[in-house]
């Protein structure tokens, strides 16, 4: 009856959509969102929500270059460490404030502050007193972010940092409305409360039906926005999305069932979008202590064991390309080639002897060890488990396969929650390995395994403040060798984009951000 009426609901927006000349988008997301609190949030869907409500101090356009957001001009210094950002005049808060500098110095310092305690703000460690800041050891006040006036931001950072530009886009370093947070707490995300200063203003969320935001009409560019209101719609089963874009319910997909892929390029044409994306998607290794799983020569053998190539053939359809390594190939400021598994290369009947070989040295006997796979609510997650299950029992290792829901599975992994083997994926922040390599760090809360190296991060220490990027590019590769060498992550795919989005919609362009922000599109009359 519930699923009955939403569609209904949906089915009237669309033909009320020209009565009362207000364009709506039905815009598929690929899950609820934890919070959208940019200070905690995550993943690449909360990232996609956050585009529309805020705006940095830069913004990516519709290609997903860099362009100017609320600063309208800026400047780096000689030495590389010094950031100037001078903003618009016009730049203003969903309830009409105008937006300043003051915003922004009030957001860096409070994502830093440890009381917050912001699972992503150790990106923003290349911003002198950062890390010290996150940790305790000195006031948010030292941050190097002032405000000389209203319109001046300026940075100083602990060294040369090569993205500095990109990290700027990010949702870490989106401004908050401060007088709102101060008055309303935790509270100040809830419809009503948020103040936002992008495109769009948050008009409701109803958890597990969709997420309403309407144009802000003091944004700044709001005469070029051609989208009135877009409804973001939930789909971790994304065959259910396909069903409604099939419908003409949906005009765009977030993502698509890989099992269907032929059927989906046949059925949809040019509607179906695969492009290249700058992403890893991998299984994180942990184990509880005294676990098999704790020494490297298991972990190794479940990764020799695995075919990605039967994988990205077969369950992704051609969709995914098969990894040996975090990084993703092509990635800026990286040695020539990247770094893969020295295994990489042998035929996989090889590497299964070779693999059994290990667990006969590691004292684990055939059928002896089960481990649990646990991934997030999708089919193709769940496909791609599967596969890797019975590849195990070809070396005498049982799996059984775990679900959990999509909202709260990455908070279960930031928070310690027990786990063997996770399903996990990143989608890269900025073009630069250290995007990638920082997950990893004893300090990471993305560090799911607790994996503990000092060599890895004295190596990632080091090159944050390499002035040579060839140097600092053979520093971040001897980290993610030593990282494949220890095997506590398992690279299995290089993401590829996949989206269906509706022939009615303009302004859609792939990137390798896959970024698309809703401000760029509109829809033909």
């Amino acid at each position: 009856m519930r699923r009955s009426l939403l569609i209904s609901g949906l089915l009237i927006s669309v033909f009320t959509t020209s009565a009362n000349a207000e364009i709506i988008l039905n815009r598929g997301n690929n899950g609820d969102p934890s919070s959208l609190n940019q200070q905690l949030t995550s993943t690449v869907d909360e990232a996609a929500l956050l585009a529309d409500l805020y705006q940095g101090l830069v913004m990516e356009d519709v290609k997903g270059a860099i362009i100017a957001g609320v600063a309208q001009s800026w400047e780096m210094s000689p030495d590389g460490v010094g950031y100037i950002f001078h903003l618009r005049d016009n730049a203003k808060w969903s309830n009409g404030d105008p937006v300043t500098a003051q915003d922004f110095v009030y957001s860096f310092r409070r994502i830093m502050n440890p009381l917050t305690a912001a699972p992503y703000a150790n990106v923003l460690f290349p911003i002198k007193n950062a890390e010290a800041i996150s940790r305790g050891q000195l006031p948010p006040e030292q941050l190097g972010v002032e405000a000389p006036d209203d319109y001046t931001v300026k940075f100083t950072l602990k060294a040369p940092t090569p993205y500095f530009l990109q990290l700027m886009a990010h949702h870490t370093a989106l401004p908050l409305h401060r007088k709102s947070v101060e008055k309303y707490g935790e509270k100040f995300t809830a419809p009503g409360n948020l103040v936002s200063n992008g495109a769009y203003q948050l008009a409701s969320f109803v958890p597990n039906d969709k997420i309403i935001m309407k144009k802000n009409p003091y944004y700044y560019d709001a005469d070029k926005v051609k989208i009135d209101v877009v409804n973001w719609l939930p789909f971790e089963d994304r065959s259910s999305c396909m069903r409604r874009f099939e419908a003409k319910e949906v005009q765009v997909c977030a993502d698509v069932p890989a099992e269907q892929m032929d059927y989906v390029r046949k059925r949809f044409g040019t509607q179906l979008r695969i492009a290249p994306q700058l992403g890893s998607y991998f299984l994180d290794i942990k184990g509880e202590d005294g676990s098999p799983l704790k020494d490297a020569r298991v972990r190794r053998a479940i990764s020799m064991v695995i075919d990605r190539d039967f994988m990205a053939r077969e369950v992704w359809r051609g969709t995914m390309l098969p990894s040996y390594s975090l990084v993703p190939p092509e990635i800026d400021n990286y040695i020539s080639g990247g770094v893969s598994q020295d295994y990489a290369n042998q035929d996989i009947l090889d590497r299964e002897d070779k693999a059994k070989e290990l667990l006969k040295e590691a004292g684990i006997k055939p059928d002896s060890l089960t481990v649990e796979l646990l991934y997030n609510t999708s089919e193709n997650h769940k496909n791609v488990l599967a596969a890797i299950a019975d590849m195990l029992k070809n070396i005498g290792i049982r799996a059984k396969l775990n679900e959990m829901e999509g909202t709260t599975y990455f908070n279960y992994l930031r928070e310690g929650g027990k786990f063997d083997l996770a399903r996990d994926g990143w989608v890269g922040d900025y073009s630069d390995p250290q995007s990638f390599l920082f997950l990893y760090k004893s300090d990471s809360s993305f560090n799911y395994g607790k994996w503990f190296n000092k060599t890895y991060d004295a190596l990632l220490e080091k090159a944050s403040v390499t002035t040579d990027l060839r140097a600092r590019a053979v520093m971040l590769a001897d980290a993610e060798r030593l990282l494949l060498q220890e095997q506590v992550v398992i690279p299995l795919f290089t993401y590829a984009s996949r989206a269906l989005v509706s022939d009615q919609l303009e302004g859609w362009h792939d990137n390798l951000r896959n970024v698309h922000a809703t401000q760029w599109l509109s829809l033909k009359p």
